[in-house]
């Protein structure tokens, strides 16, 4: 079971990641959705596409952007839709 860990709560936890670039892409249904906040953040990646942000929020604290997701990947990435995944001092194993 492969767990997402930030101050001291489990963000997600899943047997069905699917790991790309050394992330492990969660399933949406295996995130806990009371901890993330959205985001207006957007980046590009040349073969994922755009991405989106989820802030953290746990016990009163913020880690602004630490989850991202592709909502439309490219079809290169067509294996991470509907899954998020975590950076900014994240735990994941």
């Amino acid at each position: 079971m492969v767990k997402a860990i930030w101050n001291g709560a489990v963000i997600a936890q899943s047997d069905d990641t699917v790991v790309v670039e050394g992330n492990h892409y969660f399933p949406r249904s295996a995130v806990r959705a009371e901890y993330l906040a959205p985001s207006d953040t957007r980046t590009t990646c040349g073969w994922k596409g755009v991405a989106s942000y989820h802030s953290l929020i746990v016990d009163g604290a913020t880690n602004r952007d630490a989850a991202w997701f592709y909502p439309e990947p490219l079809a290169a990435a067509a294996r991470i839709k509907d899954r998020i995944a975590f950076w900014k001092g994240v735990e994941v194993g």
